[in-house]
């Protein structure tokens, strides 16, 4: 059984260890790099702060009592427009629905607070990612994202509309 748990600043711990997990397992997949939360990155004040996006809503998945997966909901500067960022699922939770989980319960959070659309970012190459967003109602924009830690690959955004 998957169950979601709202993280909130004093669970910074707990989401350090996720994150950390998913930049060491899964580099391909983000604009961050673990070098970037390593060292002089890795303070309680920026993990704290992390979780502390104003607006912003921090899912932990738990298959079994065990931490899977998270990702986060926040804000954007455009008016009814709201951004799913930092989706990880591990290794042991992939392939068991957390990953579809964690997206329906930050599309749940987006129309609760009155979002019209849910955007993302995804890497090029990532398919497993892809056919989650696509399996969900998200499509491609057509839009470049931010460019990759590598200077050579570009996120791309999908969009799902959140008006019935």
């Amino acid at each position: 059984m998957i169950r979601t748990r709202v993280l909130t600043e004093g669970d910074w711990q707990l989401w350090r260890e996720l994150r950390l997990a998913a930049l060491a397992e899964a580099a391909y997949a983000f604009g961050s790099r673990l070098a970037d939360w390593q060292g002089d990155g890795d303070r309680e004040e920026r993990w704290r702060g992390r979780l502390a996006i104003p607006g912003s809503y921090n899912i932990l998945a738990l298959r079994d009592g065990q931490p899977v997966g998270v990702v986060s909901g926040v804000p954007t500067d455009r008016d009814g427009v709201v951004e799913l960022i930092s989706m990880y699922v591990s290794p042991v939770g992939r392939g068991r629905g957390v990953g579809d989980h964690l997206v329906r319960a930050v599309e749940r959070w987006a129309r609760q607070v009155g979002a019209g659309t849910l955007r993302l970012a995804v890497t090029e190459g990532n398919e497993n990612a892809w056919a989650l967003y696509r399996r969900n109602g998200f499509r491609d924009t057509g839009e470049p994202g931010d460019l990759m830690p590598d200077n050579v690959r570009r996120e791309h955004v999908m969009a799902k509309s959140l008006v019935d």
